[in-house]
Formats: structure tokens, C-alpha cells, sequence
């Protein structure tokens, strides 16, 4: 199973917002969708900002209009970026949600937290399933047993033989791409060269934080 990029998960269309939406009418948009946030869109349909829950708990003694109560600029994606990607944009900058946007930045989809959530959210023994089905027969073409697969909370461990030293970046690059892998420790080794204590990938490209 190849990592979904974001235009298969995302939701569309979206409730979206406009600059004059005064703040009366955003707390009634957010109600009837029953979302915790909208994108708000200049005349061309593009994102120029985000407006949240947390925005209008903020101002709610003053209210507002939605230019005036939004985050700007807009964090956004598009819809051929992979989720982990995605997932790790919401990580870095703590959003709940990412407004997709096509090559010329229109709207046309959002992307949130719950979306990725039910990506990575995957057990142990699907994510080994996938591994020893996927990853080892067909990318190292490897024999069955030649490679061990241990899988604990989303991280892989890699133990055994595998033909070529340049086929372990292959092995560990391939695992990454599995859906709900955290991490990668390879114990891989070639030929007759000895058994390693393993190496751990650095953890760069992990799923969504909780």
C-alpha cells in the first residue's frame, strides 16, 4: 500500500467564508456544517486566511469580521502532496486543518487532522502484513525468512540478509512508505558481514502528533 496523497482523502466541497462574513454569520457557519474551522476566500477563490473556533473564542466580547479574526497567511497544500507530508505541516505549525488548493490556488478541498488520523491509525499486524507482502518480495525480491519483520507501536524493525548493501537504503526508503510506520531500525547486512545492534533511522518523517 503506496502512502494516499492528500486528493484522495480530503474532504470536498467545503464551508468556506468570505472577508465581510461578520461574526454572527461564522458561528452559524461552523453550527450548521458542524466543523471546528473554515478557509475564507477573496474574490478569485483563493485562501487568504483561516478562521477556527479558537479565533472566535478569542473575539467573542468584540467581534468581527472575518478579515479582521483570521490567521493570514493560510497554510494549504495540494492535493498531489503525500499525508505524510500534510501531516507533518499540521505537526510543525500545531493546525488542526489544511485548506487544498489547485495550481492556481483556489479552493478546492480541505484536509483535517481526523483525515490523517484514520490514514495512520493502523495496527501492528497490518503494517507487517504489508512489509513481508509488498515491500519484500517485491521491491528486495528477498526469500521468504531472509528478512525478519518486527513492528511495535508503528516501528519497524529490519533484521537479516538481504543481497546488495545498496539494497538497504532501498529496504528502509520502501518501509517509510508504508502507511502507519513511525520509525525504521536496521539490522540489515549483506553476504557474510556480521550482525549489527541496528541502526535507527532518524525519525524525521513520523505520522501526526496526538
Amino acid at each position: 500500500m503506496q502512502t494516499p496523497i492528500v486528493g484522495e482523502i480530503m474532504t470536498s466541497p467545503v464551508a468556506r467564508a468570505r472577508p465581510d462574513t461578520p461574526f454572527e454569520g461564522l458561528v452559524r457557519l461552523l453550527r450548521r456544517r458542524g466543523v471546528s474551522g473554515v478557509p475564507v476566500l477573496d474574490p478569485d477563490d483563493k485562501v487568504v486566511g483561516v478562521v477556527s473556533e479558537k479565533d472566535l473564542a478569542r473575539h467573542r466580547k468584540r467581534g468581527g469580521t472575518a478579515a479582521e479574526l483570521m490567521s493570514s497567511p493560510a497554510l494549504t497544500v495540494h492535493p498531489e502532496q503525500r499525508a505524510a507530508d500534510a501531516a507533518r505541516v499540521m505537526d510543525r505549525h500545531r493546525v488542526n486543518r489544511l485548506p487544498v488548493v489547485d495550481e492556481e490556488d483556489r479552493l478546492i478541498g480541505i484536509v483535517t487532522r481526523g483525515d490523517l488520523l484514520r490514514v495512520f491509525l493502523r495496527t501492528d499486524a497490518a503494517i507487517r502484513a504489508d512489509i513481508e507482502g509488498r515491500v519484500l518480495p517485491g521491491v528486495l525480491r528477498v526469500p521468504e525468512g531472509a528478512v525478519r519483520v518486527a513492528v511495535r507501536d508503528g516501528l519497524v524493525t529490519l533484521d537479516g540478509r538481504v543481497p546488495a548493501t545498496a539494497d538497504v537504503p532501498v529496504a528502509v526508503r520502501e518501509t517509510w512508505r508504508v502507511d502507519g510506520v513511525t520509525g525504521v531500525i536496521s539490522r540489515l547486512r549483506t553476504g557474510g558481514e556480521p550482525g549489527r545492534g541496528g541502526e535507527r533511522c532518524p525519525a524525521a518523517e513520523r505520522g501526526p502528533a496526538g
